[in-house]
C-alpha cells in the first residue's frame, strides 16, 4: 500500500465520485483512478466502497478506513514539513491562519502578542475555511489558527477567545431592516440562506437555533463564504443568520439586525496542533489570555 492509494481513496470519498475526484482533484484519467482504488481494497482485503450510477458510497468499512486514511496522510505531510524546517534553519517561520474574514478583527491582536518576537521570527499569514485550517494546523503547516472547532482532528486542541452572536442579514430595504432588532418568528416564509457542509459548526448552530423555536425553515441556498452569502442575500432578497463579524464585510445593499431576545453564539477558538514543539507557540499560548476583548 502506498501513499498514493490513501489520497486517491481520500480524494474519491470526498467527491462522491471517480469522475470528480479524477478530473478536479487527481487530474488523471478516471480508468487509471478506479483501477488504483480497485487496487487498494485487494490490498486491505475488504470492499471499501459501493459504486451505482448515483455515484460513491463508502461501506462501513470504508468509513473507518477513511478516518485513518486522512491521519496517515496527515502525519505523512507533517513528517515532510518538519524535515523542511530543520533543513532550512534560518528565521523560524511563524504561520498563523485566519477564518477568512476574520483577520480584520485579530490580525492586530495577534501580532501585538509577539511584537517583542518578530525581528527573530517570519511570521506569515493566510485566509481560509475552517476545515481547511484544520487540516493545515495537523499537517504542520500552520502554527496557530482562528477558526471554529473542527471535529475529526484529534491532534488539534482548542482555546476558546470569543463568543461571536448571530444576527441577521438582510436586504437594506427589507421590511424588516426598520426594525431595532427581529425576532426569529419573522423570518419564517421568507428566502433564506443557510450555511453549507464546509461551514458545519455554523450551520449546526443556526438549524438548532431554528429548531429551539419551532421553526423547520429549508434554505433557498447554502454557501460556506461570507462573499457568497452577500451575493446571494442582494440578489435574491434573501435573509440569513451570520456571525456578527459578517457586519464588517455588508456592502451599501446589505444590512443587519440583533435578534430580539438571547441570540445564539458561535466559538471563535485559537487551534493548535499539541504535537508541535515550536517555542514560539508555547509563548503565544502562554499569553493567549491577551486576545480576549
Amino acid at each position: 500500500m502506498e501513499l498514493r492509494h490513501l489520497r486517491y481513496f481520500v480524494a474519491v470519498a470526498e467527491e462522491g465520485s471517480l469522475t470528480l475526484a479524477a478530473e478536479k482533484r487527481l487530474h488523471t484519467a478516471q480508468p487509471s483512478l478506479s483501477r488504483q482504488i480497485r487496487d487498494l481494497e485487494y490490498e486491505v482485503g475488504v470492499p471499501l466502497m459501493n459504486r451505482s450510477v448515483h455515484g460513491i458510497e463508502l461501506t462501513p468499512a470504508g468509513k473507518v478506513f477513511l478516518d485513518h486514511a486522512r491521519l496517515a496522510l496527515a502525519q505523512a505531510e507533517a513528517a515532510v514539513e518538519a524535515a523542511r524546517r530543520v533543513a532550512k534553519p534560518l528565521k523560524p517561520v511563524f504561520a498563523v491562519g485566519f477564518l477568512s474574514g476574520q483577520e480584520v478583527n485579530w490580525l492586530a491582536k495577534t501580532t501585538c502578542i509577539l511584537a517583542d518576537e518578530l525581528r527573530n521570527i517570519a511570521m506569515t499569514i493566510s485566509s481560509e475555511h475552517s476545515p481547511d485550517l484544520a487540516q493545515l494546523l495537523a499537517t504542520g503547516k500552520l502554527d496557530i489558527a482562528l477558526m471554529r472547532a473542527e471535529p475529526n482532528w484529534p491532534e488539534l486542541s482548542y482555546i476558546t477567545v470569543a463568543r461571536e452572536p448571530f444576527v441577521v442579514i438582510m436586504p437594506s430595504d427589507h421590511r424588516l431592516a426598520a426594525h431595532a432588532s427581529v425576532d426569529v418568528r419573522e423570518l419564517d416564509g421568507e428566502l433564506f440562506i443557510g450555511g453549507s457542509n464546509i461551514a458545519g459548526p455554523m450551520r449546526a448552530a443556526i438549524e438548532n437555533y431554528l429548531a429551539a423555536n419551532g421553526l423547520n425553515i429549508e434554505p433557498a441556498h447554502r454557501v460556506h463564504n461570507l462573499t457568497m452569502a452577500m451575493s446571494l442575500i442582494a440578489s435574491t432578497r434573501a435573509v440569513a443568520l451570520l456571525p456578527a463579524y459578517a457586519e464588517n464585510f455588508l456592502p451599501w445593499s446589505v444590512t443587519s439586525r440583533p435578534l430580539t431576545g438571547e441570540a445564539p453564539t458561535i466559538d471563535l477558538v485559537i487551534g493548535y496542533n499539541r504535537t508541535n514543539t515550536s517555542p514560539t507557540l508555547a509563548l503565544f499560548l502562554s499569553r493567549v489570555d491577551q486576545l480576549s476583548p
